[in-house]
């Protein structure tokens, strides 16, 4: 008898070996799933090839003769602190502001917010590019054939090569995080066949010296448009050939007669960084003192142990032999490819490594770490915009298993507060910390210079969310006691001293602040400020229960703890409107612009979980029309972010063509050839396309969200899965309760899953099927598990544990 347990427990062992093989080898046979191709060099930065180290940007264009690198750091900003960013209220004046809209009076409430709340920016910048490298190539034959430029996910390397006559030449290009430094290897199979010259053409008045085999260049950010002020910066590239002649002279390093060629280039700020002068310096003396297969090994060890956590497989393509830009095409003329829907995944968690590491100084912005020149020149600026754009940036980060990722989000969260605490006490005579709309690097936190847009006092608490996100995910609690707990707790204290009761209703109001960026018609006015809208309703609470729930887990603050359930008790109920949706105003105002792009109101159903299909049935519905008449106004302005706004909403509403349809119309609208994503031309008055990061995040995010879910707290498998992803299996997604988890699926039908716990906890999974009955195995053994009547299974794991369940007919 102990034989045959002792067979059956090595077959149950060997069936899990090779599910697990199975992936491993659809992982290897898929690897079109991770790399992005091309024919031809790139003709503009939106066909650029993106690259990163959390710190360092670099877009690289692969031309032949004349190369162009863009070049960009993270805190190249211009601006400076502003002690003046905001207007003193004196005592009274808000309490005299709110009278106004308490007695209907909301014209008047309007003029006196806009007089009296606006902030007033003085120095307030922007980040800006620094300017690209130029890269001369002179060949013995200009015979060009056989070329291709890859950008491959998984080692994070951008790689040309061609034929120039009988010499096959090999570019590589990375940023590297280990070695804080952008490197180039040039290499020719041919020996003493690399001649090239290397120059910059920057962005920035700099001094430009050429000494020591290399470029040192050293200048001041200056961008009048946005205010005064700028870091100070420090460049060096710097050149090691195999064989051959280096020489530097007038802004130019020589290269010829080369065998191969390594290129370090590092640029840094006093952002925060006193030493920015000799840690350049340094930085590129060191990588350039290693071999360059020291530096690349090194390099893809450190990316891949974050990238390769997470595969996505969502069947067969007919166009995986395609180049990316004909792939991408062919979407954009109607067509749909669940092998560029899986790379469009993959590639938003490569975007997000390379643009935010633990050790970045600041967390991605409005362009990630990239910047193409033109948001920057535009009237909102490449800035930290919060109220929706920088959270979308970070949805994935979890979800996505890349929860360290989030650390310069924290770091910068934790910035806002020490500032924003400054604006609670002066405008709105809190304890606490605040901030609104936009914010930059220098520590703006008051309202935006127009009020209808930027008087949002409840983005701080938007943005603060995502420290409590980050805990459910991980269950850490010493992050909980450190850090996030601090900040949601001051942040709450800011809302409860901030919030008055409305002698009308008895409820508590926050305002008078606006709906992101909307606007609505009262008495003939077109008005955007009021009392208590919708989003303020929702953040509130969401802060107020996080926090209530913290100190609870960490038992502490248990009178603080009843001021909170006291004022949650207080808040309005979320209303349905008389068209059916979800009421954004506290009143059932008309909107102004029903084709607004901005559906802050929304947020209860997601990234948040207030409003629910399976809890909130019928507010589940009002939003759902609420998206509905959005999409039907005449005019809609969909964006990058509002359509990958919508696959996230569709997901959590089950509804999974209609999220399927988003993943598309993102894809073919609201890219470009290097598949990042887009603000079109015309909305928000912008005069052309714009790259803007945002979209490419969260539209990973709503993939995720259509595979897994955790919100209800229990792991629900394919709640959204689109008939076009029948077949299909990922790995190492993760979910709220501290686990990730690895599925297969085909028909439709999960197959096999496997949850690997990262934490202590209880898990409860629903059903995958109504008729079968998993196999359970933990950690190799299988186990008796009885599925309960509501069709839910229960179970305990210890950190490490591995559960299995192997569904068979």
């Amino acid at each position: 008898m102990r034989s045959f347990k002792m067979k059956r427990k090595a077959l149950l062992v060997l069936l899990i070996s090779a599910f697990l093989s199975i992936q491993v080898a659809d992982s290897q046979e898929n690897s079109h799933l991770h790399k992005l191709w091309y024919e031809q060099p790139a003709k503009e930065w939106m066909e650029s090839m993106p690259l990163g180290n959390g710190r360092i940007g670099a877009n690289v264009f692969g031309d032949v003769y004349n190369e162009t690198v863009a070049l960009n750091e993270i805190t190249m900003w211009s601006g400076d602190y502003d002690a003046r960013q905001q207007r003193t209220l004196e005592k009274g004046k808000l309490a005299e502001i709110r009278k106004a809209f308490f007695d209907g009076n909301l014209a008047e409430g309007n003029r006196l917010g806009t007089e009296y709340l606006a902030g007033t920016p003085h120095s307030f910048g922007s980040h800006v590019p620094l300017g690209d490298l130029k890269m001369k190539f002179i060949y013995a034959d200009n015979h060009i054939s056989d070329y291709k430029r890859v950008l491959d996910l998984r080692t994070a390397i951008n790689q040309v090569s061609f034929q120039a006559g009988n010499v096959r030449y090999i570019r590589e290009y990375l940023c590297s995080n280990p070695d804080d430094a952008l490197i180039i290897h040039l290499s020719a199979d041919k020996s003493k066949s690399v001649n090239v010259n290397l120059s910059f053409a920057l962005l920035r008045e700099a001094d430009i010296t050429a000494r020591d085999n290399g470029i040192e260049i050293e200048g001041q950010v200056s961008f009048p448009k946005q205010g005064t002020g700028g870091v100070n910066f420090k460049g060096k590239i710097a050149v090691k050939a195999k064989e051959g002649t280096v020489t530097a002279k007038g802004g130019v390093v020589s290269i010829k007669e080369a065998s191969e060629v390594t290129i370090v280039f590092d640029v840094r700020t006093d952002y925060s960084n006193p030493n920015y002068q000799p840690d350049c310096l340094q930085t590129v003396q060191k990588a350039l003192a290693k071999d360059y297969n020291v530096l690349k090994q090194a390099h893809v060890a450190d990316h891949s142990h974050l990238y390769d956590r997470v595969d996505l497989f969502l069947g067969t393509s007919s166009n995986e032999n395609l180049p990316t830009d004909k792939k991408w095409k062919l979407v954009k003329d109607g067509g749909c490819d669940v092998g560029l829907d899986a790379l469009f995944f993959n590639y938003a968690r490569y975007l997000l490594i390379a643009s935010s590491r633990e050790d970045s100084p600041l967390p991605a912005n409005l362009q990630g770490i990239w910047n193409d020149n033109l948001a920057c020149n535009m009237g909102w600026t490449n800035d930290y915009h919060l109220d929706i754009n920088t959270q979308q940036n970070y949805w994935l980060a979890n979800v996505g298993n890349l929860h360290e990722l989030n650390k310069p989000l924290f770091n910068y969260i934790g910035h806002l507060a020490q500032y924003g605490s400054k604006t609670a006490s002066e405008v709105y005579s809190t304890r606490g910390w605040t901030a609104h709309t936009v914010a930059n690097v220098w520590g703006y936190t008051a309202s935006g210079s127009g009020v209808n847009w930027g008087l949002f006092p409840t983005a701080g608490s938007w943005i603060a969310s995502h420290l409590w996100t980050e805990y459910l995910y991980t269950l850490d609690r010493d992050f909980l006691r450190n850090t996030t707990y601090p900040l949601l707790k001051s942040n709450a204290e800011f809302l409860i001293d901030y919030m008055v009761k409305d002698p009308n209703s008895g409820f508590l109001m926050t305002g008078p602040s606006t709906s992101p960026e909307n606007s609505f018609r009262y008495k003939g006015d077109e008005l955007s400020l009021s009392m208590m809208p919708t989003s303020d309703r929702l953040l509130v609470w969401e802060t107020l229960t996080s926090c209530l729930e913290a100190s609870k887990i960490l038992n502490i603050d248990a009178s603080f703890r009843k001021d909170m359930e006291k004022a949650i008790k207080l808040l309005p109920p979320y209303k349905i409107g008389k068209n059916g949706g979800l009421q954004e105003w506290f009143e059932d105002f008309d909107e102004a612009q029903p084709n607004h792009r901005h559906t802050t109101h929304l947020l209860g159903l997601y990234p948040f979980h207030q409003i629910t299909p399976v809890q909130t049935p019928e507010l589940a519905e009002a939003a759902r029309r609420t998206m509905e008449l959005r999409l039907a106004a005449k005019g809609w302005e969909d964006v990058e972010w509002s359509r990958a706004n919508m696959i996230c909403n569709y997901a959590r509403l089950f509804d999974a063509e209609n999220a399927y349809n988003s993943v598309v119309l993102l894809q073919r609208n609201f890219t470009r050839e290097n598949l990042l994503t887009i603000s079109p031309e015309g909305i928000a008055g912008a005069p052309y396309d714009i790259f803007i990061f945002d979209g490419n995040e969260a539209g990973g995010a709503g993939i995720a969200e259509m595979l897994v879910q955790s919100h209800e707290g229990y792991i629900e498998f394919l709640p959204a899965l689109p008939k076009a992803w029948k077949d299909g299996s990922f790995k190492g997604l993760s979910v709220r309760g501290g686990a990730n988890v690895d599925l297969q699926w085909k028909e439709g039908n999960v197959e096999k899953a496997k949850i690997t716990a990262v934490a202590d906890n209880s898990f409860v999974v629903k059903s995958a099927h109504d008729a079968l009955v998993p196999l359970f195995v933990i950690n190799g053994e299988q186990i008796m598990l009885k599925q309960k009547g509501d069709g839910f299974f229960r179970f305990s794991l210890k950190k490490g544990d591995v559960m299995e369940l192997i569904y068979r007919k």
